[in-house]
């Protein structure tokens, strides 16, 4: 099969390769897909480049999410599920082996069955940024008639978790950096989209609940933006968080959150309880039948560019979701 691989850590031009090699075949309790689509996400290019350590196997093909058909099933998977459509969570979390190949092999659970409606490029960005978005929206219950503040509305997580809330009948403050991402924020459906750098948005989140302040918080800064939740977050509101790149060590206001009864819950997706998973699974299946999930593609590449692609991530600029078609 053909396949993308790297060897050793370093930079995209430096170490991603393209080329031939064996086929994988399904063990036990697996399935084998054929991949059409694999998407990139900032873990992927930050785990090539080093950032998460040494590398972890002597071989490594790329990418967590993905899409494609089930091909072939292992010892214990009913024969049924072969020709099902699916999308891929934690491909290559803890795995030698990830989507950007024309084929694999994983766990018949991490392949979740899609409908003929769900195009393989949207499969590829659901099992880390709609999942992310999903359990931070609605892991501590429903949100319905609910203020939800998201920040960075614009970004993978923050646009799907927009839709999530507004989906599930929650209001929906979002937070972004530019007129051009207000714009996107706004198309995810938030209900008001506020520039946080140039206007203040405490004013504008307390302006908006009259007085009362946001419920929940999906937040992809947590260190950073504390001065702002600390003051918008209501009695017993949740601030849950997935990111804290600017301030990775923050001072924490304990008692100025303890005396609201402020929950923080952090969490990283690729190890939520497996009861979790099932419900996210379940919800964004449900979302999708909805028509209620659309991300963004901003750039589709084929295989043998998949430099270009982990170089367009890297560089920050897009908004949206970086697919490679197989």
């Amino acid at each position: 099969m053909q396949a993308a691989w790297y060897e050793a850590i370093g930079s995209a031009e430096e170490v991603l390769h393209v080329g031939k090699i064996d086929d994988p075949s399904p063990m036990e309790g697996e399935v084998l897909i054929e991949i059409k689509a694999s998407g990139v996400n900032p873990s992927d290019v930050k785990t090539r480049a080093g950032a998460r350590g040494e590398l972890q196997f002597p071989q490594i093909i790329p990418h967590s999410d993905g899409g494609g058909i089930i091909v072939e099933v292992g010892e214990g998977v009913s024969k049924d599920r072969i020709g099902e459509r699916v999308w891929i969570w934690n491909g290559a979390f803890g795995r030698a082996y990830g989507t950007c190949a024309e084929l694999m092999a994983l766990p018949s659970s991490q392949a979740v069955t899609m409908s003929e409606d769900v195009s393989f490029e949207t499969a590829a960005c659901l099992g880390i940024p709609a999942s992310t978005a999903y359990y931070g929206v609605f892991s501590d219950g429903s949100v319905e008639n609910q203020t939800i503040l998201i920040t960075g509305g614009a970004g993978a997580v923050g646009y799907l978790g927009i839709q999530l809330a507004k989906w599930s009948g929650a209001n929906v403050i979002s937070t972004v950096s530019s007129d051009d991402k207000a714009t996107v924020a706004k198309a995810a459906g938030a209900d008001l989209v506020v520039n946080y750098k140039t206007d203040d948005v405490i004013e504008a989140a307390n302006d908006f609940t009259k007085g009362y302040g946001v419920d929940r918080i999906l937040e992809v800064e947590f260190g950073g933006n504390l001065s702002v939740s600390e003051h918008v977050i209501k009695n017993n509101g949740v601030i849950a968080a997935y990111g804290s790149v600017a301030e990775a060590n923050p001072s924490l206001p304990f008692y100025n959150l303890m005396f609201k009864g402020v929950k923080l819950n952090t969490y990283l997706i690729y190890i939520v309880p497996e009861n979790d998973r099932v419900d996210i699974n379940k919800g964004i299946t449900s979302a999708l039948s909805d028509n209620a999930l659309t991300p963004i593609i901003a750039e589709s590449f084929n295989l043998s560019e998949i430099i270009n692609a982990h170089q367009s991530l890297e560089e920050g600029s897009i908004i949206g979701n970086v697919v490679i078609n197989i």
